[in-house]
């Protein structure tokens, strides 16, 4: 008998765990701050929520005085991303004073609940595709006795330019001058609109409400590019479950933190780093944007929120790519193949491209550093897709081969940054590190037609480009491809002794950048001077020196470890430098793997602790993940929701 209660319970303890789906959406309950009522098309004073790669986003209203409806939506369908209004589907209930309103925002969806003596006003807000959006919305009456309700729906103030309205019945129909994407709002069916050029209203419905009786209804919002089907997207809105919907979220989102969450490195358990991994994830999503205009395939603005960075980099890509891989190797992809649908036939890949030229034009002025085939190895450890390498092998092949073709101007097997168009200031954007002061007195050289180089010869790019061969014979290997196994092995134990030689100085303990003969060194201490390390080029002796220097609370081990730049040279000015002095989480992140390369666990642990800490807003409910940190009092600097920040959040916390 013993042994069978046993039994039954061993049964009932395994069906349980079993059956058990932990909620880790819950994380991400209110993990931004989404709330501002713009006042201007350009207010960026607080953040917007998207999903599903839409180009428009919402929030809610920041005071109970403004209106009943979400915030917006702020089109990215156009300009560099502006607001359409305060609010486009306002509901107006006559005689009635709202007393208070909830909001929960959540990765799958927004909530907001506006409250009353007698009723109670919820709306939902879901992505049903990158098109268009759901509100569900839920009338109740919270009081003892019958309600006569009297509701209407009208538009806030017009904030964007060019806009202009047509209704039909319960359809309200959206142009702009401005762009080519057109608006679709649909109404329930009882309702009727009356528009003129900017504003609509509709016509008042009365109901009554019995005590704890509720009345639904759904509205659906889309905006369009012409490149897909407004009718067939209709007739997909037609035959929609709200609840389905949402319920699909709310398993996608779950999934993806689930991902990452059941990842972490042990030493990373506390809640707080489960929910920062919220944050990031939400973060990555709100930058996600699908096919249009000039862009074939979905991938990530570096930040919605700064009107300068409503396009593609290819620096920026291939570390999106690396961090999404950790929970959407799919999307991780198609970021990918988004930048070399601009590659040149030299295999040089455009810096930054854009959905609409006449808005932005691409650049073709310079490239990135190459940290392509990192990317690619990184999603194939994932997901193992063999045909994903096999179309993107020969075009990282040939970017790898365009570094030597029209960036080493003295053919000695080392690379430097350039231009296409001669100038210097494209040349230091290509090194990713625009105003290092390792370019502060550099000149350009010319190579040849459309190539130039700088006069000096980077440690970071040859460190990069040392991998990148690395990584390259990982993809060969996979691809069976043995003609490429051997060169890439001896140029890379080539390089490797070049920039152990070369480019380290034994006196200070510190790799730098050098003149184009080798022998002098242009010195300041930066964060480049540890990618040797990161990419496995560094001999341990000359590791365990780049760790000395990296630990030191006065160069390197600030508040927010490992900056661009050392705290004791002259130079460092991280309100002013941009690359300067402040961290950017892609170097320290960099840093980070260093240390772990060469064996320096307890340290790099440690570090990963102090950037988190020390970087404000990064831990907790509320601030966005910024585009840079002070190092000494780890204030967030410049672009708000900033997409490499939350990629290199992630590598910092995951398993390999």
């Amino acid at each position: 008998m013993r042994n069978l209660i046993y039994f039954l319970t061993f049964v009932v303890f395994f069906s349980c765990q079993k059956n058990t789906k932990t909620n880790y959406l819950k994380l991400s309950e209110n993990i931004l701050n989404y709330k501002v009522t713009p006042k201007t098309k350009f207010d960026k004073s607080g953040l917007m929520f998207s999903d599903q790669g839409a180009w428009f986003g919402y929030s809610f209203p920041d005071s109970l005085a403004n209106f009943t409806g979400f915030s917006g939506p702020f089109l990215m369908t156009q300009q560099n991303g502006i607001w359409s209004s305060t609010s486009l589907t306002n509901i107006v209930i006559e005689n009635n004073q709202w007393n208070s309103h909830i909001t929960k925002s959540y990765n799958s969806n927004l909530e907001q609940v506006f409250i009353s003596d007698k009723i109670e006003f919820k709306q939902e807000l879901v992505y049903s595709s990158g098109h268009t959006v759901i509100i569900k919305s839920t009338l109740k009456n919270n009081s003892k006795s019958l309600q006569n309700i009297n509701y209407s729906f009208k538009n806030e103030k017009v904030l964007a330019d060019g806009l202009s309205f047509t209704s039909n019945k319960n359809q309200l129909t959206i142009h702009s001058i401005k762009t080519e994407a057109i608006g679709y709002i649909i109404f329930p069916n009882e309702v009727f609109l009356n528009s003129t050029d900017s504003t609509y209203t509709s016509k008042t419905i009365s109901i009554e409400l019995q005590p704890n009786e509720i009345k639904e209804f759904i509205i659906s919002q889309t905006f369009i590019f012409p490149e897909y089907s407004w009718n067939d997207e209709k007739k997909s809105i037609k035959n929609l479950s709200f609840n389905a919907v949402l319920e699909k979220r709310k398993t996608e989102k779950n999934n993806e933190l689930k991902s990452l969450i059941e990842n972490r490195k042990e030493q990373f358990s506390e809640e707080k780093y489960a929910e920062v991994l919220a944050k990031v994830n939400l973060t990555l999503q709100n930058n996600w944007r699908i096919p249009a205009g000039e862009i074939k395939h979905e991938g990530l603005f570096p930040s919605y929120h700064y009107k300068w960075f409503n396009g593609f980099w290819s620096w920026d890509s291939w570390k999106h790519a690396v961090g999404l891989s950790f929970y959407n190797t799919k999307l991780a992809k198609k970021q990918m193949k988004l930048m070399f649908e601009f590659q040149n036939k030299d295999g040089f890949v455009a810096d930054c491209v854009y959905r609409d030229t006449l808005i932005e034009r691409h650049n073709y002025r310079d490239t990135k550093p190459p940290l392509s085939a990192w990317a690619v190895a990184k999603i194939y450890e994932k997901d193992k897709d063999v045909d994903f390498v096999k179309h993107m092998y020969p075009k990282l092949k040939l970017y790898h081969e365009f570094w030597y073709n029209k960036r080493d101007h003295d053919k000695d097997g080392l690379c430097e940054y350039g231009s296409t168009d001669g100038s210097l200031i494209a040349a230091k954007w290509e090194s990713g590190m625009d105003n290092a002061i390792r370019f502060d007195k550099s000149k350009i050289l010319k190579n040849g037609k459309n190539a130039f180089s700088i006069n000096q010869e980077s440690v970071d790019l040859n460190a990069y480009l040392y991998a990148e061969k690395k990584y390259l014979i990982q993809l060969a290997k996979v691809l069976n491809i043995e003609n490429d196994l051997k060169r890439l092995s001896d140029e890379a134990e080539i390089l490797k002794t070049k920039i152990q030689s070369q480019f380290y100085d034994e006196k200070d303990g510190w790799f730098y950048d050098t003149s184009l003969d080798g022998k002098t060194f242009i010195k300041g201490e930066g964060s480049e001077g540890w990618t040797a390390l990161w990419a496995n080029a560094a001999t341990q002796e000359q590791a365990i020196a780049i760790r000395n220097k990296m630990m030191n609370p006065k160069k390197f081990y600030t508040k927010v470890p490992f900056q661009t730049m050392s705290a004791d040279h002259e130079k460092f000015n991280p309100l002013k430098g941009y690359w300067r002095g402040p961290n950017w989480l892609d170097q320290a992140y960099f840093g980070v793997k260093s240390l772990h390369n060469y064996g320096f666990h307890e340290d790099a642990d440690k570090a990963t602790m102090q950037i988190l800490k020390g970087a404000k807003g990064v831990l907790g409910k509320g601030k966005s993940i910024r585009e840079n940190y002070h190092p000494l009092t780890g204030k967030g600097l410049n672009a708000h929701n900033f997409s490499w920040s939350a990629a290199h959040i992630i590598m910092l916390l995951q398993k390999d």
